[in-house]
């Protein structure tokens, strides 16, 4: 596997001088226990690194927001495993019905599930991480166009096909900035206030009728 890889490569080894690694793992207890120590390391400020798998219980249905996610690596393209007969019959369903294309439904079903991981880190207006796709394929327009449009907005060209010590640059500029202290006027322009969220979200009294008349739910 890519942990045995790295840990023969000394890459996990220099890794766990600065930060703590915790890895998912298919026993649910044992990759809860390590997403319980994940957190208490990042509340202590010592930090850490959790390394997990796409579409598994981590990448799709745990929130890394606030000071639990300031970054996440996506390593290579997560495609299904086409020879499953499962997804074999439903590429023919789509081919047959619908005229969708195999290679267009497994880049977009693959480009959908690196957004969903990615977007583990932002999970509010007031929320920052830093999202690194890494891998080649990511720079191919037909990969590429079919992340959404709130990831797609920062992928300005000169963000791609970086080398290492690029990238480190544009990390720290981005922490850097990230770390200056926050201009509240500014943030109270995209925040909605008590008021607008009330009306967004009408109290159901406001959609009920009285006792015995009968009425609709709004």
């Amino acid at each position: 596997s890519i942990i045995s890889e790295w840990d023969g490569m000394g890459v996990l080894r220099q890794l766990t001088k600065h930060k703590l690694v915790f890895i998912e793992t298919k026993d649910v207890v044992e990759t809860t226990l390590a997403l319980d120590n994940y957190r208490r390391a990042c509340d202590s400020g010592r930090g850490a690194v959790f390394l997990s798998v796409a579409r598994g219980k981590v990448s799709e249905g745990i929130n890394f927001d606030r000071h639990y996610g300031r970054a996440v690596i996506m390593f290579g393209v997560p495609f299904q495993y086409t020879l499953s007969h499962v997804l074999r019959a439903r590429l023919e369903y789509l081919q047959t019905h619908y005229q969708i294309r195999e290679q267009d439904f497994l880049n977009f079903d693959a480009l959908r599930q690196a957004s969903q991981c990615v977007g583990r880190v932002i999970r509010s207006k007031t929320d920052y991480g830093l999202m690194i796709f890494a891998d080649s394929r990511y720079n191919r327009h037909d990969k590429r166009s079919k992340l959404p449009k709130w990831i797609l907005q920062f992928m300005h060209d000169g963000y791609l096909n970086l080398s290492t010590d690029m990238a480190l640059q544009h990390v720290k500029h981005f922490l850097r900035v990230m770390a200056q202290p926050v201009d509240q006027a500014a943030l109270q322009s995209v925040l909605l206030t008590l008021e607008e969220v009330e009306q967004m979200n009408p109290s159901p009294d406001q959609g009920s009728t009285l006792p015995g008349e009968g009425g609709a739910m709004l």
